[in-house]
């Protein structure tokens, strides 16, 4: 019998997601499907938020609401992927803090809730922000992802 591939562990092995701290988080579409954008309004490299788009802005703006002490700092909706900061700040209560794998998953649950089916790739990308200047060039990453669009690894025509 064949064995199914094994896929590779892509956490930061031993690192506790529910600690104090910064990340920089990637949600992608399945497939790279260009749906967070209306298509057929603005500019190349800005466009408004196509319906799950703006669902999706929803879902990412009450991540604060949901979990107490975890804020997201700056966000943006592309095409096909979002990128954000999501900060954990549990103020010492260790039993009641989400992973960030929680937070994402609640996240995408509540999109697929809404539409009626899920637009989400299974996984997402994590990096955790490690001191200010990387937390500064990210959060400039971030600012100009839209405008840099035709450059980005995730752009789509």
């Amino acid at each position: 019998m064949k064995s199914l591939p094994v896929r590779k562990d892509i956490r930061l092995q031993g690192y506790d997601y529910s600690s104090n701290g910064a990340y920089f988080v990637t949600m992608c579409v399945k497939d790279g499907h260009p749906v967070l954008w209306r298509p057929d309004v603005g500019t190349h490299s800005v466009r408004p938020l196509s319906e799950t788009g703006n669902i999706v802005k929803t879902a990412v703006e009450n991540i604060p609401e949901i979990y107490e002490g975890v804020f997201i700092d700056k966000f943006v909706i592309m095409p096909n992927h979002i990128h954000m900061i999501a900060r954990i700040e549990s103020g010492g209560r260790t039993l009641c803090v989400p992973t960030i794998s929680r937070i994402i998953k609640q996240c995408k649950e509540y999109v697929t809730k809404q539409i009626g089916y899920s637009i989400w790739q299974t996984r997402f990308h994590d990096h955790v922000i490690r001191d200010e200047e990387e937390y500064k060039r990210i959060w400039q990453y971030i600012e100009e992802n839209p405008v840099k669009w035709a450059e980005d690894c995730y752009f789509v025509r």
